[in-house]
């Protein structure tokens, strides 16, 4: 178990989300929130917002080190943008795994993080934070749970965010039924006619990925530039070229509809012809419009809507709170998941000295250090 005031460790993190389902075995009783205001605060020695990849990761650093950590997450489930928007898409930059899918990624990042039992708190957006004249942070969540945490880490990805609709009149009719903005089943579209928008990696992934498992494919773009990697659209190419994908540069123009069913979408071309999609679903993937919430009231420097941090610790304008991911901002930047683990390796050393400063540090690697192997559970 980790070392330190680590209250609440619970049973497995696959058992320990505080949102579990009510059962007749197991009544959950319904706290008002002045109830919930009354119970103690959580002690913990670091709070985590944020149960992304990265605020995983972060469980799995601080873990090693023997530090314990609570997640909390406003989403009703752990992955972050893997989960919410894209599940199925593959990632194909993570060392070691020449593919892995996003959900697949989370799911092995639980596993990985299992033996630190690490509560995580899901459906909670956290509303307050404040630093106390001891040192330590006051945290309280929308719903009334409270943490006393000597530490930090700020793992919220982009913030709260929701997608940036594809905005032809009528849309909000099918939007979640024929109209989409992330793929959370892809089997289900395979024999389906498909009009992809979007001149990103999600929209071109897509577009590779449907490419001869759908009955048709027309991929749609405002210009010729996109902004996703080179080799996915001369592969986006290759398959226009070889018949496999349509291709329209434009703009959506309107719905081709009967009544309440969606037959299509109609594009106008770039070159001013118009053109009649035939589709059974249309996925828009214009990106988000993000929003950094309740952070951006939390006192700490900001720089482009995201967190100005060090890259020695990966610490805000605030010690003791920490920020890893997509959330933070530092020269050289680069919004990669593999880039966001580095990080969180490098703030849980950080968090160790800020906790324990006359703690000597030491490297330990987990193939040798037995203490590491204790704390993951590895048989001897």
């Amino acid at each position: 178990m980790p070392a330190g005031p680590f209250v609440g460790g619970g049973p497995p993190f696959s058992l320990g989300y505080d949102c579990a389902p009510q059962t007749a075995a197991s009544p959950l009783k319904e706290l008002s929130l002045s109830e919930i205001s009354a119970k103690p605060p959580i002690v913990t020695e670091v709070v985590i917002i944020g149960a992304g990849p990265c605020g995983l990761f972060q469980v799995f650093e601080l873990g090693l080190l023997g530090i314990g950590c609570h997640l909390v997450d406003s989403l009703a489930a752990p992955g972050g943008q893997c989960t919410e928007l894209y599940p199925d898409k593959p990632i194909y930059d993570i060392p070691a795994l020449p593919i892995c899918g996003a959900q697949e990624l989370v799911d092995r990042l639980q596993q990985q993080i299992a033996p630190f039992n690490a509560p995580l708190h899901l459906g909670q957006e956290v509303t307050a934070l404040r630093k106390r004249e001891d040192g330590r942070f006051d945290v309280e969540t929308i719903t009334g749970t409270r943490f006393d945490a000597g530490a930090v880490v700020i793992a919220g990805g982009v913030g709260s965010f929701q997608p940036r609709r594809i905005g032809v009149q009528g849309a909000e009719v099918f939007e979640g039924k024929t109209i989409h903005y992330r793929v959370r089943d892809a089997a289900s579209y395979h024999g389906k006619k498909l009009a992809i928008f979007g001149g990103g990696d999600s929209a071109l992934d897509w577009v590779i990925d449907f490419a001869g498992k759908a009955a048709a494919v027309t991929h749609i773009h405002r210009r010729a530039e996109f902004r996703g990697a080179p080799a996915s659209v001369a592969k986006m190419r290759s398959l226009v070229e070889a018949g496999s994908v349509r291709y329209i540069e434009g703009l959506a123009d309107s719905l081709i509809s009967e009544g309440d069913v969606m037959k299509g979408i109609r594009v106008t071309g770039n070159d001013g012809v118009m053109h009649d999609v035939e589709a059974d679903h249309v996925f828009a993937f214009f990106g988000l419009h993000p929003k950094l919430g309740p952070i951006a009231e939390w006192g700490m420097e900001l720089e482009k809507k995201a967190l100005k941090v060090d890259t020695e610790k990966f610490q805000t304008s605030i010690p003791g709170i920490f920020a890893v991911g997509d959330i933070n901002t530092y020269p050289g930047k680069k919004k990669l998941i593999l880039s966001g683990f580095h990080e969180a390796a490098l703030a849980a050393f950080a968090i160790q000295h800020h906790l324990y400063p006359a703690k000597k540090q030491f490297l330990q690697y987990t193939t040798t250090s037995p203490v590491m192997q204790k704390r993951l559970g590895v048989p001897h």
